[in-house]
C-alpha cells in the first residue's frame, strides 16, 4: 500500500489545490490569518495521510490516518467560518472533503480489522 495508490491522498491532493486557488481572493489582511491557516490544515491532510503509509505499523499508521482527520476537521471549521465572512461558497469544498473524510474512514477500518502488526505485506 503506498500513498500515491489510494484515493484519499489522491482526492487530498487535488483538495490542497482547490483550497489554495480559493483562498487566493481573500482578504489582503488574512494573509497571515485565515487563508495562511486554512492552506497549512489542508496541506496536512495529504503530508499525514502519505506519513503513515510510510510507517512500518499498523499502530503508527492509525496514528496519522488520526492526525489527518483532525486536519479535515480543522478545515471544515475554517471553511465555514470563511463562509460566514462571505470570502467563499464553501459547499462544494465541504463536500469534496467529506469524501475525504470518509476515504481515510474505510482506510482506518481496513486497518483495524487488519490482522496483522506489520504492514510491509500490504505495500
Amino acid at each position: 500500500m503506498h500513498h500515491r495508490d489510494l484515493e484519499a491522498w489522491k482526492e487530498a491532493i487535488q483538495f490542497v489545490t482547490d483550497i489554495y486557488k480559493a483562498t487566493c481572493n481573500f482578504p489582503k489582511e488574512e494573509m497571515w490569518g485565515l487563508t495562511s491557516q486554512i492552506r497549512r490544515a489542508s496541506v496536512s491532510i495529504p503530508s499525514n495521510i502519505a506519513e503513515g503509509c510510510a510507517r512500518s505499523s499498523i499502530k503508527d499508521t492509525l496514528r496519522f490516518l488520526d492526525i489527518a482527520l483532525g486536519s479535515i476537521a480543522e478545515v471544515e471549521t475554517q471553511l465555514l467560518i470563511a463562509q460566514n465572512l462571505d470570502y467563499l461558497n464553501t459547499d462544494l469544498l465541504l463536500q469534496k472533503l467529506g469524501k475525504i473524510n470518509a476515504l481515510v474512514q474505510g482506510i482506518k477500518k481496513y486497518l483495524n480489522n487488519a490482522d496483522k502488526t506489520d504492514l510491509t505485506e500490504l505495500y
